[in-house]
């Protein structure tokens, strides 16, 4: 009887000690997810935007990805490439990034899953007017890849579940079910104006080792409160997931003049080039 209790005794100081480990640590994710701490390693963002690329791939009703006209996506990926090389780019090593065009006129947007997948819609190249838009464009996406926005958002909603799972060994599921959950909508995708922010510097940064406009992403806020009211539901549903406030357009026209961006011009808008690819588009 001895025994019996000491053994009793000693599953109760267990699972006194694990109730306290999860919640000291549960409550340390939870003030970490706060402060913008990211509990994901950048191998499971890699493989976050694989489930989620097979997901869209696997869904060509709502994301049909461009088949034909193969030289859209060469166009795409080329602009890509050249801002990849930009010397503040971290993770070209670590991500996979890969560039996809949506065939969808009627939505003007672009995406980035976690682990560097990009996804462009064709409304968006057909809204755009030169190509140093849109690198500013392809260059925030990066951005967001880049500085893990999504992941740390996600960090913030499933910290707790992920070391629950964790301390019950669910753990080799638990991404797959964060992948369905956020493909739902991609609801995960929609940026903070914060992040908004943050990726709009860095897409200035990167475009400064390029031959683009470093502030070129300004040209595309110019086109949107200029067509918004006119555009409705195709700008609505752009704004819901990259929103435009006052102080994002100031922030990119002071970083053009505190960083002395050059001026902008045909040499480094590409915009009669741009031109020239619009109308191959399909």
């Amino acid at each position: 009887m001895k025994t019996l209790s000491n053994r009793s005794g000693l599953h109760v100081q267990i699972a006194v000690i694990l109730l306290i480990s999860i919640s000291l640590t549960a409550a340390s994710i939870n003030c970490a997810s706060f402060l913008g701490i990211n509990i994901f390693t950048d191998e499971e963002d890699v493989e976050l935007g694989l489930q989620l690329d097979e997901e869209i791939r696997n869904s060509p009703e709502e994301f049909p990805i461009l088949q034909t006209h193969p030289h859209v996506r060469e166009y795409v990926d080329a602009i890509g490439q050249r801002i990849l090389q930009s010397e503040h780019i971290r993770k070209r090593d670590v991500y996979p990034y890969q560039f996809e065009i949506i065939h969808d006129d009627s939505t003007i947007n672009a995406f980035c899953t976690p682990g560097g997948f990009i996804y462009i819609y064709t409304g968006l190249l057909h809204f755009l007017d030169n190509e140093a838009a849109l690198a500013g464009v392809v260059g925030h996406e990066i951005a967001h890849a880049e500085r893990r926005h999504a992941t740390r958002r996600i960090s913030g909603y499933f910290g707790t579940q992920l070391l629950i799972a964790v301390v019950l060994g669910e753990q080799p599921g638990i991404l797959e079910e964060i992948a369905a959950n956020l493909f739902t909508g991609l609801g995960f995708l929609s940026n903070s104006r914060k992040d908004e922010r943050e990726a709009d510097t860095y897409s200035m940064r990167y475009l400064s080792d390029t031959e683009y406009y470093p502030g070129a992403i300004r040209f595309f806020f110019d086109k949107i409160l200029e067509e918004q009211n006119r555009k409705g539901g195709a700008l609505e549903r752009l704004l819901s997931t990259h929103p435009l406030p006052q102080d994002r357009v100031e922030h990119v026209e002071k970083s053009a003049r505190d960083q002395n961006f050059p001026e902008p011009t045909e040499e480094n808008l590409f915009t009669q080039r741009y031109q020239e690819f619009k109308k191959t588009l399909p």
